[in-house]
């Protein structure tokens, strides 16, 4: 582990000086905690003495979908509350004779499901949440369920919905009760940040309205068109957080209270749900590509430039961090130094 560690730690540093990213927060563990793990980089280009740190506040994106509905989702699967292969019409009052009432939850997990590809929140139904909603619940179906794999935001907006009808909260207050606060996510929370976690949170695109870069707001359209809270993305956290999240799912013994999903919501998810269907999916996580099929690591990444991933059978997790929207949209850079970085990871 330890030449990797230094290759590792070259190899975030490169990411920094060819600007991939200002910055960086990295780390890899098992059950027990941390083995090894790092910073890189400036939190600002902008503040070049500022640099990163360990408790550096992230714009987690689409992680939103594993830490607040994924993890909600299998509290209430676990609980009895959500059938996961059940028409949701059958229990779900607001699609019933809509065409999302013919889904299922684990077609929206597995992006099976058929719905639009595409959020486009305000061209579809407007700027008010309550009506963004009833459009989103009530819109055609962009395929047959069960036809093909098309991964589509639309999903994570419509369970967290649904998170919402089965438990009567919002979305960000059963995650709070329910996972974060358990796990002891401390700094874990939706958007928009008070000034105090502002100040150290990494800033990521620009935004021309204001000609400053987002910075303890969302990035994400529909994340802030909703108020900051949304299935989709929202979530902002930091290393530590995620730390405990993916050490829980390892080993639910290291929680010191028990939050709503457990093992058998993790081993369900982390295994392939899609059949012949390509590319093969677990429950909103997906392998990683080049991974063995004896020994799948499962991955899920944020816009913004974060990742996450957990190999049970290794019984290791990773996690790298990034601001990388803030130089720029295109994944190709950064995507190679996550495959690199998940070699090194799980080698």
């Amino acid at each position: 582990m330890e030449d990797s560690t230094d290759q590792i730690k070259q190899l975030v540093a490169n990411g920094v000086r060819d600007k991939v990213y200002p910055g960086a927060v990295w780390a890899i563990g098992n059950a027990t905690g941390m083995k090894a793990g790092d910073t890189a980089g400036v939190l600002d280009p902008a503040e070049p003495d500022i640099p990163m740190r360990p408790d550096t506040v992230f714009d987690v994106a689409s992680l939103t979908k594993i830490l607040a509905v994924w993890s909600t989702i299998g509290a209430l699967w676990e609980d009895g509350s959500l059938p996961l292969d059940e028409p949701l019409g059958s229990f779900w009052p607001e699609v019933t004779g809509h065409p999302l009432g013919k889904v299922t939850a684990r077609q929206l997990l597995t992006h099976t499901a058929g719905v639009p590809l595409r959020a486009q929140l305000k061209h579809l139904c407007g700027t008010d949440p309550a009506t963004i909603r009833s459009g989103v619940l009530r819109e055609a179906l962009h395929r047959t369920p069960g036809e093909a794999v098309e991964y589509t935001d639309r999903a994570a907006l419509i369970l967290g919905y649904l998170a919402e009808h089965l438990s009567g909260q919002r979305l960000d207050q059963l995650a709070h009760t329910c996972i974060w606060q358990p796990l002891g996510m401390a700094h874990t929370c939706y958007g928009p940040l008070p000034p105090e976690l502002t100040a150290r949170c990494a800033p990521t695109e620009l935004d021309e309205d204001t000609g400053r870069h987002l910075k303890g707001t969302a990035h994400d359209f529909s994340a802030r068109l909703l108020g900051g809270v949304c299935g989709i993305a929202g979530t902002f956290s930091v290393l530590d957080d995620l730390t405990c999240f993916l050490r829980y799912m390892l080993d639910p013994t290291t929680a010191s209270t028990a939050p709503g999903f457990g093992p058998s919501w993790v081993e369900e998810s982390l295994s392939v749900q899609t059949g012949t269907l390509e590319p093969v999916r677990g429950l909103f996580w997906h392998p990683a590509p080049g991974t063995a099929t004896a020994d799948r690591t499962y991955v899920h990444y944020g816009f913004t430039g974060t990742g996450m991933w957990i190999s049970p059978k290794r019984g290791t997790w990773a996690v790298l961090l990034t601001n990388k929207l803030y130089y720029t949209r295109d994944r190709e850079p950064l995507t190679r130094i996550r495959n690199a970085f998940r070699t090194l990871a799980f080698n």
